[in-house]
């Protein structure tokens, strides 16, 4: 590699495809937790009603974390991070569908977790195999 080129993930259109996929979802999921009252939250769930609260925040501010960080290029590690902390949300979730005896009602927290789980996998770039990875001539990128 040359100092006229750089190196460009190739898993990079994926990732933002799953981010834009999980962060509508994170936010409806999250802002509905946050609307809907104490009363409706804890029927549907044998959860504190603060704590659902506190989980739809999580969810509302991990969407937001997705998507801004590499919208606006400022901290972006730290959508890894929103993408952790949304995956262990999913984890629990998945455990508690399980436990209250649903068994094919829970594959959809896990899928989603396991989506969740990719993104910070995929945005580490120790983590992608050099076949992942493509050099790119800047005198490319200037000429666009």
């Amino acid at each position: 590699m040359t100092k006229n080129t750089i190196e460009q993930p190739i898993m990079t259109y994926p990732l933002w495809t799953v981010q834009g996929l999980l962060a509508p979802l994170f936010l409806f999921a999250g802002g509905m937790k946050l609307v809907l009252p104490l009363e409706a939250l804890t029927r549907q769930m044998p959860l504190p009603g603060l704590f659902v609260r506190f989980i739809g925040l999580a969810e509302t501010l991990g969407a937001m974390g997705l998507i801004l960080p590499g919208l606006l290029r400022i901290q972006q590690g730290l959508t890894a991070v929103a993408a952790a902390g949304l995956m262990v949300i999913m984890i629990g979730t998945t455990g508690l569908t399980l436990v209250s005896g649903a068994v094919a009602p829970a594959l959809v927290p896990m899928v989603v977790g396991l989506l969740s789980a990719l993104v910070p996998y995929g945005r580490s770039t120790e983590a992608l195999p050099k076949k992942f990875v493509r050099h790119v001539d800047l005198a490319d990128l200037r000429s666009t």
